[in-house]
């Protein structure tokens, strides 16, 4: 008797343990991706890429060395109109806490490609004249359990 109540407890416990497992959604969140939304002005679409090729990528393969970014893509994008962006950029995060103090785990990373904060800002407006910023979000993949 005393083992047929022990084995009924143990279980009980173990189903227990699975239904706390089990949340009753059917997925789990993932990895976290930063997306901006490019317009290259006219003439300048060759001179954009080729600083994403000599300072972007360069900057995120080391990002991704310190294992502060996961990945990082460009894709080319037929713009619906004049408005649209021609390029789209991103930038792909273990999850969303990897954006707590992220400036503090990369400012020597970025400072070695772009240079001290000025040089940043400075380059920031420079490339001014090549593009425009269209927006930018933050979206989660959802991983299907």
């Amino acid at each position: 008797m005393k083992l047929r109540l022990l084995l009924a407890a143990t279980m009980l416990c173990a189903l227990s343990v699975q239904a706390l497992a089990e949340d009753g959604r059917a997925y789990k969140e993932g990895p976290v991706t930063a997306v901006t939304y490019v317009k290259t002005k006219p003439g300048q679409f060759d001179a954009y890429v080729k600083w994403l090729d000599t300072t972007f990528k360069p900057e995120n393969e080391a990002l991704i060395k310190a294992k502060i970014i996961t990945g990082y893509k460009v894709y080319a994008n037929q713009a619906r109109d004049a408005h649209d962006a021609d390029l789209i950029l991103s930038v792909t995060y273990p999850n969303m806490a990897a954006l707590d103090n992220l400036n503090e785990r990369s400012d020597a990373i970025t400072e070695k490609f772009q240079g001290n904060l000025d040089k940043q800002n400075q380059g920031f407006a420079d490339r001014g004249s090549m593009r425009e910023i269209l927006g930018s979000k933050y979206i989660r993949e959802l991983i299907l359990k």
